[in-house]
């Protein structure tokens, strides 16, 4: 049985993004291929306002955070984290064998200026952050994040995406960010599959002296062949065809009005979540793509199956809050009345499961 999707990725897979798919392949070092490579970059610059470099990779948006790990430091970073995902960031770079220095706030709570003020050791080359944590549904304040790291480290500044792009704006040419890792799956409402970064100039001259960078996710080799338009190994084709598709949609919407709606659609979610079971993450810094919804003693497998009985799927917990909550996105090209079904059926669910 198929079902509507509101979950945090894959996300809802519009019919119209799937048809622009359906196309004939191509061979991926022509004329063609250049073309369509070349087309997808520059609306991403045009997109997120940024003139940064701008790779793609056939991977989850995970590889490129390994690959800017592995690209821009030689010995140590600082990973800022206050869930699942900043807990991962840390791990890529230990399992890297990067020295990482640790710094962490509490789950369901922001991150702010406060955890880096005067914290960050003198050797960190590059700091990582999340900018929206989808295990806890906190959208981190990234503007005075950056300005507390800036005060004191000129260490790079790499953060996650995923979860974010597409649907907030993060201002990554205001605050000048050294990479900006993102997703085809989450609010790109694209199958999975291609992975994004946009890496700052400062990124790719460190990079350049960085040894053992590896090959697969190594951003310098992104850049020799990306300078000419071209893919470091066999890109996914059909996935660049619905790339292509959707940023042509984003920008006939207009990217602030994605932006409005994304808001307007999480402001219903917090709603009805405020009044029916409470949300986890700290009040003025929710995400504007997923709501963490407390249990609150709710049986969610129950809840879960008659949700998808009746055609529609949201997502378990995540880590340690797992047993406690689920989530619920509301990202992509979901629309308000998307959203209203879904509450609406969620209430007839606890209803006949009072």
């Amino acid at each position: 049985m198929s079902r509507r999707l509101f979950t945090v990725g894959p996300v809802e897979v519009f019919p119209d993004t799937l048809d622009s798919m359906n196309r004939p392949m191509m061979v991926h070092r022509g004329k063609d291929y250049q073309d369509l490579q070349h087309g997808v970059v520059e609306k991403i610059r045009k997109v997120l306002d940024v003139d940064t470099e701008v790779f793609l990779a056939p991977a989850s948006a995970s590889g490129f955070l390994e690959g800017c790990v592995r690209s821009a430091v030689e010995n140590k970073m600082a990973g800022l984290s206050n869930g699942s995902f900043g807990d991962r960031w840390q791990l890529i770079g230990q399992e890297n064998g990067k020295k990482v220095q640790k710094i962490s706030a509490e789950w369901g709570k922001a991150l702010r200026k406060e955890h880096v003020a005067g914290k960050l050791e003198k050797d960190v080359e590059a700091v990582t952050v999340v900018s929206n944590e989808s295990s806890t549904g906190i959208l981190n304040p990234l503007s005075e994040i950056v300005e507390g790291i800036r005060e004191q480290s000129e260490a790079l500044i790499m953060v996650d995406g995923v979860t974010s792009v597409g649907a907030v704006d993060l201002k990554p040419r205001k605050l000048d960010l050294d990479a900006l890792v993102f997703g085809s799956q989450k609010a790109l409402a694209l199958p999975p599959g291609l992975a994004v970064v946009c890496a700052s100039h400062r990124l790719m001259e460190k990079a350049a002296k960085v040894k053992y960078r590896g090959y697969y996710l190594d951003l310098m080799q992104y850049k020799r062949l990306s300078d000419k338009d071209l893919p470091l190994t066999t890109p996914p084709v059909s996935l660049m065809y619905g790339l292509d598709y959707q940023l042509d949609k984003i920008l006939r919407e207009g990217v602030q009005n994605r932006y409005d709606r994304h808001q307007r659609m999480a402001d219903m979610v917090r709603e009805w979540a405020s009044k029916r079971l409470g949300l986890y993450a700290e009040e003025g810094y929710r995400s504007n793509t997923i709501s963490v919804v407390r249990l609150n003693g709710m049986d969610f497998k129950e809840f879960d199956k008659r949700l998808r009985q009746k055609g529609f799927e949201i997502s378990p917990g995540y880590g340690s809050i797992k047993d406690e909550t689920f989530r619920v996105g509301h990202m992509g090209d979901l629309s308000e009345k998307d959203i209203q079904d879904l509450l609406n059926v969620m209430d007839e669910v606890m209803e006949e499961m009072a």
